[in-house]
């Protein structure tokens, strides 16, 4: 009975360190210059567009929205970013957290009162960077917890 245990044991772990290997591997890291800013919250570096994590910015249609993409436009257009990015997809778009010169991109536009925490995908994360003017951004329902 205690080599079963035994064998039990080291077959969960085996299997633990196989999908913890595999996890990691759905994890990329990309650096390339931002090539076109979508709106507030999606950028694209080359041909990858990305989903920044854990944000909400106004459509491009609603108040504040092309304000929040010009900001975005402005600080990384032609620069170099590195992008963590997972292996999670939101329609044609990479989700990732992006830097530029080592400050996540992210907690910049919420500062600056363009977009807000999301909570649900970002633990959290930004909303110590909240802004009344980005307080005032309605939360979208995606946001909302589960």
């Amino acid at each position: 009975m205690n080599k079963t245990i035994l064998w039990l044991a080291l077959l969960v772990t085996v299997v633990l360190a196989v999908m913890a290997a595999r996890q990691d591997a759905r994890r990329d890291t990309l650096v390339g210059a931002v090539t076109h800013v979508r709106d507030g919250n999606t950028i694209e570096v080359g041909e990858v567009a990305i989903r920044l994590n854990g944000i909400a910015a106004p459509a491009l249609d609603a108040p504040g929205g092309r304000a929040a993409q010009k900001f975005l436009d402005q600080l990384v257009f032609g620069n170099t970013v590195t992008c963590d990015l997972s292996s999670v997809r939101s329609y044609d778009r990479r989700i990732g957290t992006c830097f530029l010169d080592g400050k996540d991109i992210a907690e910049a536009i919420i500062a600056a009162g363009l977009a807000r925490d999301c909570a649900r995908y970002s633990g959290g994360r930004y909303a110590a960077f909240h802004t009344a003017a980005s307080m005032q951004i309605p939360l979208p329902a995606y946001c909302a917890p589960r």
